[in-house]
């Protein structure tokens, strides 16, 4: 299901067409952040990344999460207990296989991200588990961070 549709979400900073979006994103970016696809597990460039920095969406450049959010879940996927900032992110509800679950949307673009978890099985500050697709993220390492 592609978020481009969704009239209960509140407009994006940045809308543009489908054809738009894909002569912007590679054919893998585009069916992972404008149609709610997902990767393949423990395949993303980012799952065990340990370097500082911030990570943007892929699709618009905000700022989404922060690699001192990041932790090491063992799911397959980056996995992050907080966004940079609660406005970075929309969640929404997502029964898309037959399973409830929250979908996370970059805010500025719509673009899909991955799920959030809740729980007191995770190991973090806030009992939550941002499960994140790396295509969906694009990291810009910290100021003399080694990448």
């Amino acid at each position: 299901m592609s978020s481009d549709a969704d009239t209960s979400l509140p407009t994006p900073r940045i809308q543009l067409t489908p054809q738009e979006w894909r002569a912007k994103l590679s054919p893998e970016e585009y069916q992972v952040l404008r149609e709610a696809g997902t990767e393949r597990a423990f395949t993303g460039e980012y799952t065990d990344t340990e370097t500082d920095g911030i990570y943007e969406c892929r699709a618009c450049g905000s700022e989404l999460f922060r690699s001192t959010e990041k932790f090491h879940s063992h799911c397959g996927w980056p996995s992050f207990f907080d966004p940079a900032e609660s406005e970075a992110v929309i969640l929404r509800s997502d029964n898309s296989l037959d399973m409830p679950r929250v979908e996370v949307l970059c805010a500025n673009c719509h673009s899909h991200l991955g799920h959030v978890f809740e729980g007191e099985g995770y190991p973090t500050p806030t009992d939550k588990r941002y499960c994140i697709n790396s295509i969906s993220l694009r990291l810009q390492p910290a100021e003399g961070s080694a990448s």
